[in-house]
């Protein structure tokens, strides 16, 4: 007499089902590519986002305050008493800063599951080993679609004009979003050897603030002292701030684009290797 056990149920992917004869078994687990896994922990970053609304203070809130308080505290100091005028000209450059600013939180993000041992379930799961992080980094396009329609939304209200046409404001976002997540594996490379996620957000605001006020988000380069334009010249944010303002609200594009693009594809050679490597070792 034989005894037939039955096959157990998977945990993550239901149960299981039994073969009949001629009858071919799809498996259960372990398919998938990576893109296929990592959107499938896209999906779970955005419910986690979704059910801690506060997580998004800073592409949200933030954003409000700033354009507030440079437009009415600082503007009219800055701009010879037009509010308006420092508007149009501050609002491209905040949409490009605060949107790579928002890149800071993939990093506090990643080291806090790290230090929670999510990773360590992840690790027991038929995924691909990079997927976690991939699925990071593409649920962060969301937090940048927010910060931007926030932004504009603010901008419009505050009287705001758009110089050049909507298809100009559209392809400043996509550059936007493109530079954060290119920047982004700065973040991530952070996250992965910073011992805490307090630690990690206080590096990255150590570089993030530097350059952001550094540039020529705020003020034009040629008010700034002299030892500092060379900096402020060839600083990232100060080529893709230049280049969202001619998209927006008109000017010189195409030099700043190319600069943009090259410190893009700078940021992907040099730190998508270097937060590979530093997740393999802590995750």
């Amino acid at each position: 007499m034989t005894t037939t056990t039955a096959p157990l149920d998977n945990p993550h992917t239901g149960p299981s089902r039994s073969a009949g004869p001629g009858r071919h078994v799809e498996p259960t687990t372990g398919g998938g590519s990576l893109f296929t896994h990592a959107r499938v922990l896209a999906r779970r970053s955005l419910i986690k986002m979704w059910r801690t609304p506060e997580a998004l203070i800073d592409v949200t809130l933030q954003p409000v305050v700033f354009l507030a308080l440079f437009t009415y505290i600082f503007g009219g100091a800055i701009a010879g008493g037009s509010q308006q005028e420092y508007l149009q000209f501050l609002l491209p450059g905040m949409v490009g800063q605060l949107i790579a600013m928002a890149s800071v939180s993939i990093g506090v993000n990643l080291n806090q599951d790290i230090e929670k041992g999510v990773f360590d379930r992840f690790r027991s799961l038929p995924i691909s080993r990079s997927a976690p992080l991939v699925g990071a980094v593409m649920a962060d396009v969301v937090r940048y679609l927010i910060l931007f329609v926030v932004t504009m939304s603010v901008g419009l209200l505050m009287g705001f004009q758009v110089g050049t046409s909507w298809l100009g404001v559209l392809a400043a976002l996509g550059i936007s979003m493109a530079f954060a997540l290119c920047f982004a594996w700065i973040s991530v490379f952070v996250g992965m050897i910073a011992r805490t996620s307090g630690a990690v957000q206080g590096i990255m605001f150590l570089l993030v603030l530097p350059l952001g006020f550094a540039s020529n988000t705020y003020v034009p380069t040629s008010t700034l002292p002299s030892w500092m334009q060379t900096f402020v010249s060839h600083n990232p944010i100060t080529y893709l701030v230049s280049t969202v303002r001619g998209l927006m609200v008109g000017g010189p594009v195409a030099e700043n684009l190319i600069g943009t693009l090259v410190w893009m594809a700078g940021l992907v050679v040099v730190f998508v290797p270097l937060a590979l490597w530093a997740y393999r070792r802590r995750a």
